[in-house]
């Protein structure tokens, strides 16, 4: 016989052995070659784990979400105040610079005034004084200058400054008869007073 055919024929009886002994001998197994064994857990418990962290983690980002915003919007806030209060305090610089400006400039119209009041043959120099005097009084009105009310009118002593008193029955008591240099009030504060004459009952 050709050695081939021997092998084929050691071949099918080891097959024959096999396949009426399908079952291998559990002791001769070597304990490395055991199947692991089967995890506790369940795929319900391992998702509700996962669910739990899920929202944790949620709720922690919401959680510094609404503390990044409150601090932005605070912020924002302090930011507006401080700018609002920049601007309050260059506006109110401007104006009391403006003011001063102006009460430098009182004397001079008040000089002004003097002069328009004096007679004078020259019709062309008082006509020159006094559109000088206009567009002066003009230009520190846009301002902000406001002239005091006096002529007839109750002495105010938070508006007016009495020089002189005079007793008379012609006038109402504490009423202003004349005006010895006018007063002023500058955005609605008072920048000089007037001073004036006052009647007095007798």
């Amino acid at each position: 016989m050709k050695p081939w055919i021997n092998r084929f024929e050691r071949f099918v009886k080891l097959r024959k052995v096999e396949t009426n002994n399908p079952e291998p001998n559990i002791a001769e197994v070597s304990p490395t070659d055991a199947a692991p064994a089967p995890e506790t857990t369940t795929p319900a418990e391992t998702l509700e784990g996962q669910l739990a962290a899920v929202i944790a983690e949620r709720d922690q980002l919401a959680a510094e979400k609404a503390e990044l915003g409150d601090r932005m919007l605070r912020a924002r806030a302090e930011f507006d105040n401080a700018r609002r209060r920049a601007e309050r305090e260059r506006s109110d610089y401007l104006q009391f610079a403006a003011m001063d400006l102006v009460r430098e400039i009182l004397p001079i119209l008040d000089d002004f005034e003097r002069a328009l009041k004096v007679e004078t043959a020259d019709r062309d120099y008082a006509k020159g004084v006094e559109l000088i005097y206009q567009r002066m009084a003009d230009t520190v009105k846009r301002m902000g200058l406001e002239p005091i009310e006096t002529e007839g009118k109750p002495f105010d002593p938070n508006l007016h400054q009495a020089v002189e008193r005079v007793q008379t029955e012609d006038a109402d008591d504490q009423t202003i008869l004349g005006e010895y240099q006018r007063g002023y009030n500058f955005k609605g504060k008072l920048l000089r007073p007037a001073m004036v004459k006052v009647a007095v009952r007798p």
